[in-house]
């Protein structure tokens, strides 16, 4: 389910979701879609789109059980980000491998998959390929759309309340190192010409990066663009718009 929310800061806009939906700020994702800074005769917002998976009960569930409870009704769950055991620990991770392993080799490479990391409402998986680097594709647009088919498999196991993530050759890391680069660079070039930018079509991910990574510099703006998945970040000056 998809909401938004505005507040003078993004602490205060994710604050008053975590608030109003009764839950912890890390059962949601946040994406950023736009930032205006506080100037003379305009006061600062940001507005943010929040996703989230977890099924409506789990507020009720909150509100009436302690946390020990919590983990008996909705077993399965880890507690904190625990890395170094890449074999399937249960027959949901089992179920998970066994799928992303099936559906890379009937796009017709092999490959093997392994768990990377595992957190409280989120598990990570690794593909280790020959064919990396077309499973992760430009962009990672393959990766990003194997995740997509892997997360619809997990909620069909009846885990909605998980978020898969799919990584391979480190590329999210790098992918990130990368957008901060051309954040700053493309920050550097708006305020040179006095201008601004239209950026590629990203996923909710790295346009928030985008977001967060510009949202302290005093004379920049960014605000999301378009419909759908993969929307464009545009990058201001202040003052143009």
């Amino acid at each position: 389910m998809e909401y938004e929310f505005e507040g003078r800061t993004e602490k205060e806009a994710i604050d008053k979701a975590a608030l109003e939906l009764g839950l912890e700020k890390d059962d949601f994702d946040v994406e950023i879609m736009e930032t205006q800074r506080q100037g003379l005769f305009k006061k600062g917002y940001v507005r943010i789109k929040v996703h989230t998976n977890r099924p409506d009960e789990s507020r009720l569930i909150k509100s009436s059980v302690s946390r020990e409870e919590e983990d008996e009704i909705e077993g399965g769950r880890y507690s904190q980000a625990i890395f170094g055991e890449p074999e399937a620990k249960n027959e949901f991770e089992q179920n998970m491998i066994d799928f992303v392993e099936g559906l890379i080799e009937r796009m017709g490479y092999g490959g093997k998959a392994s768990v990377l990391f595992r957190e409280e409402y989120k598990i990570g998986f690794k593909i280790d390929s020959e064919f990396s680097s077309i499973l992760i594709g430009k962009k990672g647009k393959n990766l990003d759309a194997i995740q997509l088919l892997a997360n619809i498999y997990a909620g069909r196991q009846g885990r909605e309340d998980i978020r898969i993530i799919l990584d391979s050759e480190n590329y999210r890391i790098r992918r990130e190192e990368s957008l901060v680069r051309l954040a700053y660079t493309v920050a550097d070039r708006v305020r040179e010409n006095r201008s601004s930018i239209l950026l590629e079509p990203m996923n909710p991910f790295d346009r928030r990066l985008i977001h967060t990574t510009l949202n302290d510099i005093a004379d920049i703006e960014t605000k999301s663009e378009g419909e759908g998945l993969y929307k464009r970040v545009r990058v201001y000056y202040r003052g143009l718009r």
